[in-house]
């Protein structure tokens, strides 16, 4: 059964860092595109960044543009959100997704999602 499942979320100060993991299972990592979301509360689901299948393109929205990093590791099947500077309005559940790939770096169509997790940035 395909699955996507992140984990590195917390609590951090303004300013800080953390970084996301998104661990793969059930299909092929490799041929798929990654992308992180984020949904703050009583939000809507918004789209930050994206990866190629083989990593060798990304896509950042202009809001975590320099601050945060997007990577991927095809051989051990994991994807990687490095956020630096941290800000209050960062605090969201944080959710990766896997798309087959169309050369294109972000997931289109049906996708994989993870069950999220939460990024609270506050002091």
């Amino acid at each position: 059964q395909p699955q996507l499942v992140e984990s590195g979320g917390g609590r951090v100060q303004p300013g800080g860092s953390l970084r996301l993991s998104c661990a793969a299972s059930g299909f092929i990592f490799e041929n798929y595109a990654i992308g992180w979301f984020r949904q703050a509360p009583g939000g809507a689901r918004e789209k930050i960044s994206c990866i190629s299948t083989s990593g060798g393109a990304t896509l950042y929205e202009d809001s975590v543009k320099g601050r945060f990093t997007i990577s991927r590791d095809n051989a051990v099947k994991m994807a990687y959100l490095q956020m630096n500077n941290l800000n209050p309005v960062d605090t969201a559940v944080y959710y990766c997704a896997a798309a087959v790939g169309t050369g294109y770096e972000c997931p289109v169509g049906e996708k994989i999602w993870g069950q999220g997790t939460l990024v609270n940035v506050s002091s």
